[in-house]
């Protein structure tokens, strides 16, 4: 199964072009399996989403993407989000009680919202979002690098705002997945891998030489 994991919805998230309907139009034509909207600060759009879901017969997961003291990270299988800014250890352990899961977003992205080295301590991740769709190669595979180091899954999100832009870069997962809670399973069980669209299909990332290449 095939899903964008970074995705944003103008609703929540101010910087964003698209509306829900056209986003999983836009996905089904470049042939993911489901999306995740994962908007800033907010998830908000769950309700709504859930309808569109099941109206369109199209998986939509709804995380966010959270600003830390130190970077921005996805979660994901959380209902209730902090009412307050955190820092990165703190949040994840919040995620983490409640059964969810936090990964490190962009983390070597120059906007001063990335992860950076941090992402090779001990804080806890359930993956590294080694391919972003508005991040530069050699920076997602220092991504890439760092998953590796720390034996973590790599994921791959379009960070789409405008429509030609979603699903650029996804993830693949075995199996179907249904509901959050098993996207949550899915990702900690360290089996996904990034994908790429080109030419009308998905193709898997062969990261592993890249970084040696670097």
């Amino acid at each position: 199964m095939i899903i964008d994991m970074h995705i944003h919805e103008k609703t929540f998230s101010f910087d964003s072009f698209m509306q829900l309907e056209d986003i999983v139009e836009k996905g089904k034509s470049r042939g993911l399996d489901g999306i995740c909207i994962t908007d800033h600060e907010s998830n908000g759009l769950a309700g709504y989403a859930k309808k569109v879901s099941q109206e369109l017969a199209y998986p939509i997961f709804v995380g966010a993407e959270i600003l830390t003291y130190e970077c921005d990270v996805l979660i994901f299988g959380i209902d209730e989000l902090p009412a307050r800014q955190m820092h990165g250890p703190e949040l994840s352990a919040y995620v983490q009680q409640r059964g969810g899961v936090i990964i490190s977003a962009h983390p070597y992205r120059k906007n001063n919202r990335g992860m950076e080295d941090t992402i090779l301590t001990d804080i806890h991740l359930g993956g590294i979002e080694g391919f972003n769709g508005s991040t530069p190669l050699e920076l997602n595979l220092k991504a890439c690098e760092g998953a590796l180091y720390r034996d973590l899954p790599v994921l791959g999100g379009s960070d789409a705002h405008r429509l030609d832009r979603v699903g650029r870069y996804a993830t693949k997962f075995p199996g179907q997945i249904t509901c959050m809670a098993e996207l949550v399973e899915a990702i900690k069980a360290g089996t996904a891998k990034p994908v790429y669209y080109e030419r009308g299909v998905y193709r898997e990332f062969q990261y592993e030489a890249l970084v040696d290449a670097i």
